[in-house]
C-alpha cells in the first residue's frame, strides 16, 4: 500500500530570510502549489493525506475545503505549538469542514502521545529533519506501525535495500528510476510505503526568491510537478494501491 502525503508548512518561517514576500503573497503561492498537486493527484485518480501546520489552518480554509471535497484527508501537523491551540484548532477545523481529524504529524516530537489521545487523535505521524546529509543517511530502525496507548505511531518509511527514507528531500533530488526500484523493494518487504512531500517544493523558486538552500532548488516548481505525474502514473501502471492515512490505519 502506498500512503501519499503532503505538508503544508509555513515556509515563510521555515526560510527566514524571506522579507520581502508578504504573507499574503506567501499564502497565494502556497494556495497555487496545492491546487497543483490536487490537479495532479485528480489526474491518477490517487487520494492523498494533507498535513495543515497549525498555525496556518484558519488562513487557509478555502483551500482546506477545496481538498476535502476532492477526497483527500485533512489533518495536522504541528511545528511548535501548545496542547490548548492543537485543540482549538482540531476542534474548530471539525466543525468546518464536519469531519472528524484523525492524525497528527510532529518532526520534532514536543506533545506526548498521553495528551495527544485525550484530544482523540487515532494516529501520530512523525517524521525527522531532512537536510543535504541526513536523507542519504543509512538508518536502520523498525519501520512498523505500533500502538501505544491505544494510538497508532506511524513511522518514516525507508527502503530495506538502500536504508534511505523516503523524506520529501530524497524524492524530489534522487532519480525517478531509482526511486521506483525502492518502491518495488519496499512493497515486497513492508506493508506500506509512506511518502510525504511540502507543498512549498513545488513553488517556482526561479520567480520566488525565497532564500532557500542551494540544494532545496533542484528539480523544484515544475520538475517537481512533472516528477509527480510521472511517479504517479507508473505506480498507476504497475496497479501500486493507494490509500489515505486515516483509511489504512483503520
Amino acid at each position: 500500500m502506498i500512503l501519499l502525503t503532503f505538508n503544508i508548512i509555513n515556509h515563510h518561517l521555515q526560510f527566514r530570510k524571506n522579507e520581502q514576500i508578504s504573507d499574503e503573497e506567501n499564502l497565494k503561492i502556497t494556495e497555487n502549489n496545492v491546487s497543483s498537486i490536487l490537479r495532479i493527484l485528480e489526474n491518477h485518480h490517487v487520494l492523498a493525506s494533507f498535513f495543515i501546520e497549525i498555525s496556518l489552518v484558519e488562513k487557509l480554509k478555502p483551500l482546506i475545503k477545496k481538498i476535502v471535497s476532492k477526497g483527500h484527508e485533512i489533518a495536522l501537523y504541528n511545528d511548535n505549538s501548545e496542547i490548548a491551540e492543537i485543540e482549538t484548532v482540531k476542534r474548530n477545523t471539525e466543525d468546518f469542514i464536519e469531519k472528524i481529524i484523525r492524525g497528527i504529524r510532529q518532526k520534532e516530537v514536543t506533545i506526548s502521545v498521553n495528551e495527544l489521545k485525550n484530544l482523540e487523535f487515532s494516529y501520530i505521524s512523525n517524521i525527522e529533519n531532512a537536510n543535504i546529509l541526513f536523507p542519504f543517511k543509512r538508518l536502520k530502525r523498525s519501520t512498523e506501525i505500533f500502538e501505544e496507548n491505544g494510538v497508532n505511531i506511524i513511522p518514516e518509511s525507508i527502503s530495506p535495500y538502500s536504508q534511505i527514507p523516503y523524506n520529501d528531500f530524497v524524492f524530489q533530488v534522487v532519480p525517478l528510476k531509482f526511486y521506483q526500484n525502492m518502491v518495488v523493494e519496499t512493497i515486497k518487504n513492508e506493508d506500506f510505503v509512506l511518502i510525504y512531500m511540502n507543498s512549498w517544493q513545488f513553488t517556482d523558486l526561479e520567480k520566488y526568491r525565497f532564500q532557500v538552500p542551494f540544494y532545496r532548488k533542484y528539480n523544484s516548481g515544475r520538475k517537481m510537478e512533472n516528477k509527480l505525474e510521472n511517479f504517479l502514473q507508473w505506480m498507476n501502471e504497475n496497479e501500486f494501491a493507494f490509500s489515505r492515512m486515516k483509511d489504512f490505519v483503520f
